[in-house]
Formats: C-alpha cells, sequence, structure tokens
C-alpha cells in the first residue's frame, strides 16, 4: 500500500469557539499521536480528506502528512487513521485521530473481508450465505496491508462454513484469530418453517364442556335427594 500525501495546517490554539470557526473554515480538527514526539494538533481540509476516503472506502489508508504552518512546512511523517469522529444525527466529520508510525514496523489493523462467487447452496438448494466475520485483525508491514481479503465461498454447500484456517493470506500477512474462527457459512432456507407454520394456522380454544353424569350415577343422586326430603318432613312433624 503506497502512502498518500496529505498537507496539513498546525493549529496552536485550542478550545470549543476554536473548533467551532475551524469547521465554519471547512477544515476538520485533527490530532496525530504516537511516535517519540508529543502529540501535534492540526486541521485539515475537509474536502480534500473526505475525497481521498470516499476513494478508498472500506480500505485502510496511510498518509504522509505534511505538517505545515502557512507555506512553510515543519515536519513530516506516515500516518494511519485510527479513529473519526461524526455528528450522531447529520453524520458530519467532526474530529480525526491520527497514529504515527513507521514504514518498516509491523502494525495491527482490521482488514475488509469479502466474498467471492456464489455458495451451491444457496444457487441451487435455496440456503442463504452468512456472513459471520465481516472484518478480520491482521499484523503486518504498513506497506503489506491488503485492500481487502477475499474468501472463495462458490463451493459450500448448506452446512458448509469457511475457517480461517481454510484461506491463504497474503505474503508477510498474518492473522489475528483463532484459526477456527468461521468467516462464511450456508444456513439452510427458512422458507419451508414458515411454510408449514402458515398451513397449520392458529390452534382454536378447547371448549370445556361439563361432564353429564351416568345413568347410574344419575339415579343414585334422585335416591338421596328424596330420602333427605323425607327425613325433612318426619322432623316437622315431629315439631308439631
Amino acid at each position: 500500500m503506497e502512502e498518500i500525501k496529505l498537507d496539513v495546517q498546525v493549529r496552536d490554539r485550542i478550545g470549543s469557539r476554536r473548533i467551532k470557526s475551524i469547521r465554519r473554515e471547512n477544515f476538520v480538527p485533527a490530532i496525530v499521536y504516537g511516535g517519540e514526539t508529543k502529540p501535534t494538533n492540526i486541521k485539515v481540509d475537509r474536502s480534500v480528506y473526505e475525497r481521498i476516503m470516499r476513494h478508498h472506502l472500506g480500505q485502510n489508508v496511510i498518509f504522509r502528512l505534511n505538517v505545515m504552518e502557512g507555506d512553510q512546512k515543519l515536519r513530516d511523517y506516515s500516518v494511519i487513521v485510527k479513529e473519526e469522529q461524526h455528528d450522531p444525527v447529520s453524520d458530519q466529520l467532526l474530529h480525526i485521530d491520527f497514529n504515527r508510525i513507521s514504514l518498516t514496523k509491523e502494525i495491527e489493523v482490521k482488514v475488509a473481508i469479502a466474498t467471492k462467487g456464489e455458495p451451491v447452496g444457496v444457487k441451487r438448494d435455496g440456503g442463504s450465505l452468512e456472513h459471520v466475520l465481516w472484518e478480520l485483525p491482521i499484523i503486518c508491514l504498513p506497506t503489506k496491508i491488503p485492500q481487502k481479503i477475499e474468501v472463495e465461498v462458490s463451493h459450500l454447500l448448506i452446512g458448509d462454513a469457511v475457517h480461517l484456517k481454510d484461506i491463504t493470506l497474503p505474503e508477510g500477512v498474518r492473522a489475528k484469530a483463532d484459526p477456527d474462527t468461521i468467516l462464511a457459512s450456508v444456513v439452510p432456507p427458512m422458507k419451508e418453517e414458515v411454510a408449514v407454520a402458515a398451513e397449520e394456522g392458529p390452534k382454536e380454544p378447547e371448549v370445556l364442556k361439563e361432564k353429564k353424569p351416568a345413568e347410574g350415577e344419575a339415579k343414585e343422586g334422585e335416591a338421596k335427594k328424596e330420602e333427605k326430603a323425607e327425613s325433612k318432613a318426619k322432623e316437622q312433624k315431629a315439631k308439631e
């Protein structure tokens, strides 16, 4: 991966008012960390930076920052974007954190995983391709960072998966993850289960009916009622 030159302006004054003024001038406030020197506060031309990042969407970008004060160049060094802060509502870029790096020392970054091909289990058997991991943490020299990691999935049947140990990484690149990590898999179709549930439909609630007594039980009950009635009649006559 080649470095992209980017001129930035040093900013000595900081504070919320100054930052608002910088943004109104179509600059993005930023800071550079790392290395043996102290952090450097800078401002970046918004239009230039966003145009570069759109062109390299989803990729790690290495910049060669030319730190300027007006027309005078103060210093330059290699950096990689560590973090971007965006407005939660408008998604406008608010701040950038750069990390100073050495082109001769390995760094850890995350690289996008891209699948290649259409699985047999999807095309023929109606399954679905499931991305289990979208980014892979790797360790390599800054100049060896790949744009993406391609994973061949066309041979996968339903129930098959591609593990990290199944792929070959570019030369000079090693993964910082378990070799058994699943990158992508093909799962069975869901429509069959939905269709079965639709055919069965909602079950009607069971209506509980009062149990009718058997013929012998009914006669026995009537006899007991008659005995009680006769007993009450005798008690009444005795009282009279």
